[in-house]
């Protein structure tokens, strides 16, 4: 421990915890929140939804199993990531394992965020963190290295962290029967691996492009997950809504819940420290009742949609058991609806992927 250099991560509020740098060495800022995941940190690092955020795990232990071959499959997605590179802006954990061993790990996670230039820090009382977290809600927070440079605060809400993510160009993938349009607002990889297990064809379009005036005649709207503040997402709100003219199929994830929502005319808010881990309860609704179906979801959101302000028309689809909050919508006649949680789950559960069939089945 005396070999590596001292690092610091401050809050705004003015907590202080030292550490020890494992990463990257520079001074980093962003917007600190924790993820209560047992594993699937290869996943969690190259999922955009963590777009201009320091990550914090709860579980103490991370690296024992190193960082997966960097490999392709035949559509030229990720076999193992969910993005092309990493989108956190670091990573605190409290105890990291230099030493790793699995079948598949090509390098250790150490070695991983220094080619990507990723902070890491470890050493830290991420259960102390957390605490604070959870009383206080996600805060502003930098990382910096001993004798380095310092930098101000930042709040990387403030900024359209979707355009930053989001594809500049339209790309296609699979040759199926059934035309999707799947809007690109930090879409995780395994998504795409999910919907093309149905018979699909999925064309993925920039956030903010207007995929009613494409010359390609779509059978169902697909909107994915993203970083950041939904609000920011004006346009995208605006073309889902001349979507809606059409009647067809609409389908959204996690913030894809939230632009839907927006489009039919409710409000998000901001949650105090949001949802990241792998055990998330869900209890599914139909006409604004509960059924007796309950589901243990991956999630990774920071705001949500306000149940009290869902038009009428539509009703909660999905509800948080943990804290009442919306977890999916649906219109009570047009074939549109939503999840606000992962059902493609990539590091798992996989317990709610019977949802992409059920809105392929509305194409």
């Amino acid at each position: 421990m005396q070999n590596k250099k001292a690092a610091k991560l401050i809050l705004d509020d003015g907590h202080v915890f030292n550490g020890f740098s494992f990463g990257f060495e520079k001074a980093v800022n962003g917007e600190v929140v924790f993820n209560t995941a047992m594993m699937g940190y290869p996943e969690s690092l190259t999922d955009p939804s963590y777009s201009g955020q320091i990550l914090v795990t709860t579980f103490p232990l991370v690296g024992n199993y190193g960082v997966p071959v960097a490999s392709t499959d035949a559509n030229g997605l990720s076999c193992f990531y969910e993005s092309e590179k990493i989108h956190v802006r670091a990573l605190v954990v409290s105890d990291y394992s230099k030493d790793y061993c699995h079948w598949n790990a090509s390098q250790s996670l150490a070695e991983w965020l220094r080619k990507e230039q990723i902070v890491g820090i470890e050493g830290i009382d991420t259960r102390e963190l957390t605490k604070i977290l959870r009383e206080k809600g996600s805060m502003k927070g930098k990382i910096v290295m001993e004798g380095g440079e310092d930098i101000d605060f930042e709040d990387p809400n403030l900024v359209n962290q979707v355009a930053i993510v989001s594809t500049r160009e339209v790309k296609q993938f699979g040759s199926g029967s059934k035309k999707v349009c799947l809007v690109d607002m930090g879409v995780k990889q395994n998504i795409i691996r999910c919907l093309l297990r149905h018979d699909v064809t999925v064309t993925m379009v920039p956030w903010d492009c207007d995929f009613n005036a494409m010359d390609t005649e779509f059978d169902g709207l697909f909107i994915s997950n993203g970083p950041g503040d939904p609000n920011l997402c004006g346009a995208t709100v605006q073309n889902v809504r001349k979507w809606m003219e059409t009647g067809k199929p609409i389908y959204g994830i996690c913030m894809g819940n939230q632009i839907l929502s927006l489009a039919a005319g409710a409000q998000v808010r901001k949650l105090k420290y949001g949802h990241r881990g792998h055990n998330q309860p869900v209890q599914r609704y139909e006409e604004g009742k509960p059924t007796t179906q309950c589901f243990i979801t991956s999630q990774n959101h920071g705001y949500a949609v306000d149940n009290d302000t869902i038009p009428q028309g539509w009703y909660p689809l999905f509800v948080n058991m943990n804290d009442g909050s919306n977890e999916g919508i649906r219109h009570k006649s047009m074939p549109w609806f939503s999840a606000q949680f992962h059902p493609e789950a990539s590091s798992g559960p996989t317990d709610t992927e019977f949802i992409f069939k059920e809105f392929v089945d509305l194409l």
